[in-house]
């Protein structure tokens, strides 16, 4: 049982929102530009969750670790963002659990705040679009701080401005990025066994807890 938190940060992608639709669709719309084979769902669904950048990077050498042609790269990431503006939310969707969750953590008084590494011209209009915005006091995003998780700057940047010590603080995610960035901060960790995380099990980096639903979250804390 973890004591109730000051504060719960709350990822995106993999956590909130299941993105990998709308982000294989640009990556294959990207590919087609590029005269390149497409990759398909399955395979981006293993390479997303550390930005948009990484994620281009990864579609061109068509694997997880690796850097394609630097030329092909500056080529390749404005097709994919001008893509993926027109395409931030049009079959993403908020994952059985979330809204549920989300309600509950509003009547416990709180704070919420979510952290992503995600730019904020696609963050913003996903979390706007998808009916969530208004519960978030705080979102940081990918291009917020010069550093992004997995080091813990966007976690104790989110801290002092809510006020809130570190080892007060939650953060429910889905990757071992979010692990290492909560572990780092000290902050509790909850992570979803649903996410994106390279096709590893989420389990052998060892959050104090792992579920199936963001609802079942409510259980896992001593909200007295």
């Amino acid at each position: 049982m973890i004591n109730k938190p000051a504060m719960v940060l709350i990822d995106v992608d993999g956590t909130l929102v299941d993105s990998v639709p709308d982000l294989a669709f640009c990556v294959d719309e990207m590919m087609k530009q590029l005269d390149m084979p497409v990759r398909g769902e399955e395979r981006v669904r293993h390479w997303v969750g550390n930005g948009v950048e990484r994620l281009v990077r990864r579609a061109l050498i068509n694997q997880l670790d690796g850097e394609p042609d630097e030329a092909l790269f500056q080529k390749a990431i404005p097709i994919f963002e001008a893509l993926y503006a027109e395409n931030t939310s049009k079959r993403s969707c908020l994952y059985p659990g979330v809204r549920e969750a989300l309600d509950f953590l509003k009547t416990t008084g709180v704070h919420i705040g979510c952290v992503t590494n995600k730019a904020a011209q696609f963050t913003l209009p996903i979390l706007k679009d998808l009916g969530v915005s208004g519960y978030f006091e705080i979102v940081i995003c990918g291009d917020d701080l010069p550093r992004k998780k997995p080091d813990p700057m966007p976690l104790l940047h989110a801290a002092e401005k809510m006020g809130v010590k570190p080892e007060q603080s939650l953060m429910l995610g889905d990757s071992m990025s979010d692990v290492k960035a909560a572990r780092a901060a000290g902050f509790n960790i909850i992570c979803m066994s649903y996410g994106y995380n390279h096709g590893e099990d989420i389990r052998d980096y060892n959050p104090d807890a792992v579920v199936d639903s963001m609802d079942e979250v409510k259980a896992l804390i001593d909200w007295s």
